[in-house]
């Protein structure tokens, strides 16, 4: 394991945790391109424990309002294409999975903005986790889709809902990953070390939560999510 390497990519996770705690999602966002570039052989399980030791966490300190509805469509979603996620892993290029998410999630946005008005409707749920379902377990990005279909909701609201499905859709995703032999001792204890600075980003995100109201969390929302688009095209011509 190469410590400084390891180190200096946890305060890229924290900077994700930051950002996850307030709009509800993107710590593979901004954590997952710098773990491509610095230690590709990490990926795509490196992130999974602190993406189920973070939820888990907002889910004991923060308010638990939870839109069970949507909830229930998109995480049963998710568990029936996790073995396409795990598939797309065995047989594709990083490159060309990174590329079909990036543009996938922008398609998305373009679509919200322009003609649909995403609502947590049972048809939405169930797609945005029938994508994630691939994405996170492929890519380890899987908040986006949900993200915007709850994007007209409370944000504690959203928030709360999101953890749910961050943490139920990260156990599925390793437990896929394990089964195909597709995750590393390394890898898991990596995972591990990463583990604080996500929590420690949790800390540092509090002030930032206390202020951000509907209107902002749209947007917020909606702007990380062409970042992620863009971020993750990016890795992939970068891979």
């Amino acid at each position: 394991m190469d410590w400084p390497v390891v180190l200096t990519l946890g305060v890229a996770v924290l900077g994700g945790a930051v950002v996850q705690s307030s709009i509800g999602f993107g710590m593979a966002v901004v954590a997952a391109p710098a773990v491509v570039l610095l230690a590709p052989e990490l990926m795509p399980a490196a992130l999974l424990v602190p993406g189920v030791t973070l939820p888990l966490l907002q889910l004991t300190h923060g308010v638990r309002d939870i839109a069970w509805r949507p909830l229930g469509w998109a995480l049963g979603a998710r568990a029936l294409f996790v073995p396409v996620g795990v598939a797309i892993v065995v047989w594709f290029s990083p490159r060309a999975i990174g590329a079909l998410v990036g543009v996938l999630i922008l398609v998305t946005v373009v679509l919200s903005v322009r003609s649909l008005h995403l609502r947590a409707t049972p048809r939405n749920a169930v797609v945005a986790g029938a994508v994630s379902g691939v994405s996170g377990t492929a890519a380890a990005i899987g908040g986006p889709f949900l993200a915007l279909v709850l994007q007209h909701e409370r944000p504690d609201r959203a928030r709360s809902t999101l953890a749910v499905f961050f943490t139920a859709g990260s156990l599925l995703a390793v437990g896929g990953l394990a089964v195909w032999g597709a995750v590393t001792r390394e890898q898991l204890l990596t995972d591990l070390v990463w583990v604080p600075f996500a929590l420690l980003g949790y800390a540092a995100a509090a002030p930032v939560r206390a202020r951000v109201d509907e209107g902002l969390f749209r947007r917020a929302v909606l702007a990380f999510c062409v970042v992620a688009g863009l971020t993750v095209i990016a890795r992939a011509a970068l891979a």
